[in-house]
């Protein structure tokens, strides 16, 4: 089917929608993040298994990964229809993949603790979405049977409060990637995932104007050491 002859999507109509935004960090126009994007090339990459209702969600932290980690991406998920890409990516002897969700006793056996291998880099796939999308995506994605499944060990208690978190442990998904580098030792990484983190959830708050912009001094100085210092092309 071409693009012209493809049904009209329905409009995009909720809280919000008639923000001007900026295209690509879809935050307000005057709360523009893009000039603390840092480009680093970490200990691992990252690749976001995205809900479909959360791929146009200005709030959803997915895609300060993206916007830090190198060579990390998105995929949509499907119950039943996995993008052939992934399916090709996760058979890749140069890459060693890991799901990352909380450890149960059902699927106690696929439960891992990272360890480096030789010639193959750590992808931490992440399920994008709310957590009962993401339990149900857990559940429902045969295709992701086989790969091994990692928990965050981490103490962090949630920042984000952009959205309701059931309990302060849920932390949303750009926590989770920073926990995880942590996890491995890629500290620098994770320092400067947690900085952008920052600006983004203080400038996201400071244009609904629920509160005044708290002194962000510290990360934008650790964005501008990291642009100076590590970024990549």
């Amino acid at each position: 089917m071409s693009f012209l002859s493809a049904p009209l999507r329905k409009p995009f109509v909720a809280r919000g929608s008639r923000v001007t935004r900026c295209e690509h960090c879809l935050m307000p126009q005057v709360r523009c993040i893009c000039e603390y994007r840092v480009k680093l090339q970490a200990q691992a990459r990252f690749w976001l298994l995205t809900h479909r209702n959360e791929v146009y969600k200005p709030t959803n932290t997915g895609r300060l990964i993206l916007d830090t980690i190198a060579h990390s991406r998105t995929f949509q998920w499907s119950r039943t229809e996995p993008e052939p890409d992934l399916l090709e990516q996760l058979a890749s002897p140069e890459l060693d993949p890991y799901l990352v969700f909380p450890a149960a006793p059902d699927y106690d056996q696929r439960m891992v603790e990272f360890e480096p291998k030789e010639g193959r880099e750590p992808v931490f796939i992440i399920l994008d979405g709310t957590w009962r999308q993401a339990r149900r995506m857990f559940r429902h994605s045969r295709y992701l049977d086989q790969v091994p499944v990692i928990e965050p060990r981490t103490l962090r208690q949630t920042r984000y409060d952009l959205r309701t978190q059931a309990e302060d442990h849920h932390l949303c998904t750009c926590e989770v990637a920073a926990a995880l580098l942590e996890q491995i030792g890629d500290t620098q990484s994770a320092e400067v995932l947690d900085a952008y983190f920052e600006v983004f959830n203080e400038y996201y708050h400071a244009s609904r104007r629920k509160r005044p912009m708290t002194d962000l001094s510290a990360p934008k100085a650790r964005l501008a050491q990291a642009r100076a210092q590590v970024s990549i092309p």
